[in-house]
Parts: C-alpha cells; structure tokens; sequence
C-alpha cells in the first residue's frame, strides 16, 4: 500500500530542516573569549570523569589472569595481621592505560595466587583512557589492610586523585573491601608512617608538573597546592586533613616519605629531577626546612626509608655504595644507627638494571620484605626479597628464611613483535 502526502504537508515537515541555524552559528557569534571559556569549560568536564567512584573488581578472572597480562611496575606489599601477603602492581602500561590488580601468598612470599582483585576505570565510552596507575597497600594498627590508589584522566591530568578502600577481613577466604572513597586531589605511592604521638601521616604527592597531554591546561587553580603534602589522620584514618607542604626544586614525581627522627623532627625524603632530597620539620608538619640533599646518592627513582623496631632506619637504594649509583641497578639496603646520618651493610638484593621501585615492611618477627620490578615492559616480573638486618651487616644472606630474587608475578600475554621501520 502507498501512502500520498498533500504538498503543504510536506513543506510542514521540511519546514525546521530549511529553517534551523546552522551548529557553528552559535560559535561564530562568540568572541575570543567566549570561545576560549568553552574550550576550558569542555576540558574541565572531561576531567570530571575522573571523579566518578572507582570499582573493586574481587573476581577479576580469567580477564586478569597472567594470560592476559603483558606488563609489570610494582606498586606495594604489605602483611596481615594473620600473616598472609598482598602485593599489588600496575598492568597495561606505566601511562594512560594503566590499571591494578593484587594478588596474595599465604606461605611467606614462596607462592602467589592468581590476581585476586582488580581496579580498572578504563571504559570504550570515555573521550580519553582513565588510568589507575599510583597506589600502595598498608595494614594499620587495627588489622586493616588498606587500599590506596589513584584515578585520573589520560596518565596525569593536573589532579588526580587519592582513592581508599579497606579491607576488614583481609585473611579471610573472599575477603571483602569497602566502597572506594576520594581523600584529595594527588596520589599516594608509600605507606603511612605512624609518630610517637600517634597521629597517622600519609604522604600525598600532587605534582607540581602540568597534566600530560590534552590535559595540560586543565585543573591550573590548584597550582597553589601543589608538592609534596602532608595529610594526617588524628582518628584512626577516619578522617585527614592537609597539614602542609614541601615545593622540592626541579619537581619530579614527589614520592616522598616520612621517618621521625628521636629529637622529635621529622624527615621527609622525596623524588625530584637531581635525585633524592630532603626537607625536616619541627612543628608538626606545619612548615618545612629549604631542601637539601641527603647522606646518600640515589637516581631518580623511587627508594625505600623506614624506622625499624630495632630503632635503627632502613634505606633501600641503587647503588653498590652509598654514595654512588649506576641508575637503575643494584637494589642495595642499608641501616644507620645515627638517624641517617651515616650507613652500614650494602646488602645487594638485585645486582641486575632494569629494577626499580621498591617497597616493604618489617614483620613482627623482625624480617623485612621488600617488592620490586624488573624490565617492565618485557619481563614484567615482580619480585620479592626476604632478609634481616644481620644479613645487611654481613652484606649477605645468614638467616634461615632470607631469600632473594622471589617471584611475585611475571606477565604471560604474547607480545606481538614489533615492527622495524
């Protein structure tokens, strides 16, 4: 059957069609101005993606599983109070791509399982990649096993955003983690560090770089915050607040971290462009030294400072002396018994390049377990090293537990080769 329309019906229909402006007519109206006010407006509500709440995969196979996984950049380790292992680490790419997944050991770092959780934000709807890439695992005085971790658009889009769930059952058979809540703009790649005071202080790093990319002009209000953040929790984590900041020169990824030191000041050691630095405070965190640099030399490159029970301080750092490196090679550790003012040992946990970012903690028996990567992009390990502070003054492993070189995980995905130009 056919259907006739009478002629003014049609010119009825086709009426809006003639008639609508054209979908560039409100733009040319706009001054240069106005324009550029859209332009950021639009920016800025792509990186709004960002502040959309993260999910917490707790059955990420098979899609996570070692088959499919093709990189390696270690994030953190951390020990239950019933002494189960969680070590966490970054897939996809140390970029735009980057998600987390974590995996666990239940015999002292021997054997892993497959990866037991996941955080992945990136989504085929998104007008850029949304990447979780900075993070670390910490079990607090109560037994919790936290989860921080960042979400941001593309690899860095001048906020970030420091993300936390906690897991309160972290031994159990399906342990359960909570609803991700945002602390503040910025990352955290290093665990707290509790003060004699018993106030919590997270380092909260909020580079003083721009955003990477397209997101390069977006988030310039919060220049003013910008640096290596102190956040400190004065309720068990319930709630924190910013209670100051140190802006190192040459800024870089900050990574920095806390060690309290006996006079009561405390030391905060960071990442930047020239290497490691440092800054002390003696009022609280509330303001900070003009930076220096420490006893030692280091790449730029994460290290790993800590107060241990013997009351000694642990350093793990690139280099076979103190006061040298080879970049990143050589994952050494120390120990001073003058508050960082000299070091003993040189225990040599890795002799290889291509190793980096380490992170640990010292068991209540006294081990100290420390996690590190290897050739990320290729082998993508991450591995473990076992020992005690007599193995590092002996420069060699005497402990009936110490072992080194442990496998965490090793990327299984096929790689396609790459193709020569």
């Amino acid at each position: 059957m056919t259907h006739s329309f009478p002629l003014f019906a049609l010119s009825v229909l086709s009426a809006p069609l003639l008639l609508a402006e054209p979908p560039e007519a409100r733009f040319a109206a706009m001054s240069p101005q106005e324009a550029h006010d859209y332009e950021c407006d639009t920016l800025m509500r792509v990186a709004d993606l960002s502040l959309i709440p993260p999910t917490i995969n707790t059955s990420p196979l098979p899609q996570y599983d070692y088959d499919q996984l093709d990189y390696g950049m270690t994030i953190g380790i951390a020990r239950t109070p019933g002494g189960r292992l969680w070590a966490a680490w970054v897939g996809g790419e140390d970029g735009p791509k980057a998600f987390m997944v974590a995996a666990t050991s239940d015999d002292d770092g021997e054997t892993w399982s497959k990866p037991r959780l996941a955080i992945d934000s990136q989504s085929p709807t998104l007008p850029l990649p949304r990447s979780v890439i900075v993070g670390n695992l910490w079990t607090d005085p109560l037994g919790r096993l936290w989860f921080f971790f960042d979400q941001t658009m593309n690899h860095y889009d001048g906020r970030q955003g420091v993300w936390a769930s906690v897991c309160m059952n972290p031994d159990a058979e399906q342990p359960a983690w909570s609803a991700p809540k945002r602390l503040w703009h910025g990352a955290v790649l290093n665990k707290p560090t509790i003060l004699a005071n018993g106030e919590w202080w997270l380092p909260v790093e909020f580079p003083a770089i721009a955003g990477v990319g397209p997101m390069r002009f977006a988030n310039l209000e919060l220049e003013p915050l910008r640096g290596a953040n102190v956040f400190v929790s004065t309720d068990q984590g319930q709630t924190w607040s910013r209670r100051g900041c140190v802006r190192f020169p040459k800024p870089c990824w900050d990574e920095h971290m806390f060690v309290e030191l006996k006079d009561g000041r405390v030391w905060m050691l960071a990442r930047t462009r020239d290497g490691t630095m440092q800054s002390f405070t003696s009022d609280g965190g509330k303001t900070w030294t003009a930076p220096t640099f420490p006893s030692f030399k280091h790449p730029v490159a994460r290290f790993h400072i800590r107060r241990l029970a013997s009351g000694r301080i642990l350093l793990v750092k690139h280099g076979a002396t103190i006061d040298a490196h080879e970049g990143r090679s050589k994952l050494t550790a120390w120990l001073s018994e003058d508050e960082g003012q000299s070091w003993k040992g040189g225990l040599m946990l890795d002799e290889r390049t291509g190793i980096s970012y380490p992170d640990g903690f010292q068991a209540p028996d006294g081990t100290l377990y420390i996690s590190y990567d290897r050739n990320r992009s290729t082998d993508g390990e991450i591995l473990l090293a076992r020992f005690t502070e007599d193995d590092i003054l002996a420069k060699q492993l005497t402990g009936p537990k110490s072992k080194l070189k442990l496998l965490i995980s090793k990327p299984l995905k096929q790689r396609k080769p790459s193709r020569s130009k």
